[in-house]
Formats: C-alpha cells, structure tokens, sequence
C-alpha cells in the first residue's frame, strides 16, 4: 500500500501499482504545466464517499511505496488514466485494462 501526500495537508493511501501509475499520469500532465482536478472514491474507514483535489505544478507532492518492489507499468492504462485527466471531471481511476484488451503478451 502506498501514500499520495498533498500540499503537506492531505495524506491518502492507493495500492503502489495504482500509485505508480497515478505518478506517472500526473507528472506527464504537470511537467507540461497543466493544472487538473483529480478525484477518487475514499475508503469506507474514512466516510465513503468522494475526495478532489486541484493539481498544481507549485503544489507540493509525495509519493511513498511501501513495497520494495516497482511495479509493471501498463501502458494502455497509463493511456486511459491521461484520457481521464483530459476531461473536464480530471483525472479518476478507471479500470485497468486486461492484457487482452491492451494488446500485450504476458510471459
């Protein structure tokens, strides 16, 4: 499980392959200077029901994997999680596409 931590107020855990994906995703769209919503559906722990929060290149944030290992990288949803981002909602996590679905061989 790892940590996305926002502008020093915000701490929420997402598992690291999502993390990592997540990483990517956002530093693709910050690098370009691109401000964007992102949301996701909180944990039962935590209320249930919906965070958002506005990215910003000068906000500050940290990502921390408790796993000693980096995960896969999937491309295809990389490629559905920046098409998420594009919209006016910003980014969600959507479904991870199946290798079936992406076109890639698993070995």
């Amino acid at each position: 499980m790892g940590k996305l931590a926002y502008d020093r107020s915000l701490s929420v855990d997402f598992d690291d392959r999502t993390l990592a994906h997540l990483q990517i995703v956002i530093g693709m769209k910050l690098r370009r200077g691109e401000s964007f919503y992102f949301s996701w559906k909180d944990d039962q722990q935590v209320g249930d029901g919906r965070t958002s929060i506005w990215l910003h290149p000068t906000i500050p944030l940290v990502y921390k994997y408790y796993g000693s290992r980096s995960p896969s990288i999937n491309p295809a949803w990389i490629h559905a999680l920046e098409m998420s981002a594009n919209t006016n909602a910003g980014l969600h996590i959507v479904a991870e596409p199946s290798a079936a679905q992406n076109g890639t061989h698993t070995a």
